[in-house]
């Protein structure tokens, strides 16, 4: 059995990029672990392929140096939503990211997309940061990670005047209503420890109702650690426990969703 977490950080955990970051913030909480217990651990645990996920510039940038040294790990590059101030009017800083698309092992584009949640940058820095990255991800035909908190309305309105986007969305826990638009666009679904912890009825519901061939697995490690493992750090070896519960919760067996969601995985991002 082989499992794949696609959506973690680990390579902050290699080196923490400048300036405050809660991801550099956690992996120093858990004692600076090494990558490469990080990713032993996770073989251990039958995950054999990692997608590290960029969320700036200088962020994209280590994940991208990270993978080429880590034989089980491949790269997005992304600006999140949250940053999208810091780059809305800064045109070499988006030349400079663009520029990182053909560097090997990179597979994707994201973590992108609206977030209204926190609203850490205005709704228009954010829409403008989004359609960047999307028109980006269709020129190089790469796939995309995209993260939409409380905004998927204005999300479907972006995403539905470009043709020919592939993707996921990422942590996925919205209700039965926003999947049906989400597969109604041939996107997957990305689920990860939330599904695990969350007393919402409508999430567990949803996550029972993705078809098993539009299902991701993720950890977004260090961050949304699975029960019962609450209160420690995050590493993509807890892909396995969020699988378990799914394959439970979703009445398949656990080897039937481990080889469904690899298949799935590798099929989006060319691994």
């Amino acid at each position: 059995m082989q499992l794949f977490d696609t959506h973690c950080h680990i390579h902050e955990a290699w080196h923490s990029v400048n300036g405050p970051d809660a991801t550099a913030g956690l992996w120093a909480k858990a004692g600076n672990p090494d990558p490469a217990a990080i990713i032993a651990r996770a073989r251990q645990a039958n995950v054999h392929r990692m997608l590290c996920v960029g969320t700036t510039l200088p962020d994209s940038k280590l994940a991208v140096e990270f993978v080429q040294e880590h034989s089980e790990c491949w790269a997005t590059i992304g600006l999140h939503p949250h940053e999208a101030k810091e780059y809305a009017g800064d045109a070499p800083k988006l030349a400079e990211f663009a520029a990182l698309v053909g560097r090997p092992k990179l597979v994707g584009i994201g973590e992108c997309g609206l977030d209204y949640f926190y609203e850490h940058s205005g709704k228009a820095d954010q829409e403008k940061i989004l359609r960047f990255q999307i028109e980006l991800a269709l020129r190089h035909d790469k796939p995309m990670v995209f993260h939409v908190r409380d905004a998927f309305r204005d999300f479907w309105k972006v995403f539905d005047s470009y043709n020919g986007i592939r993707g996921v969305i990422h942590s996925f826990s919205a209700t039965r209503t926003d999947l049906d638009e989400v597969l109604a666009r041939g996107l997957f679904v990305g689920l990860n420890g939330i599904m695990t912890f969350t007393k919402n009825g409508e999430q567990l519901a949803a996550a029972k109702a993705v078809p098993i061939d539009r299902l991701l697995l993720e950890t977004d490690a260090p961050f949304l650690t699975p029960a019962p493992y609450r209160g420690t750090i995050c590493e993509p070896k807890h892909i396995r426990v969020t699988a378990e519960f799914l394959a439970t919760l979703r009445g398949e067996p656990i080897t039937l969703l481990a080889e469904s969601t690899t298949k799935n995985a590798r099929a989006l991002f060319g691994i």
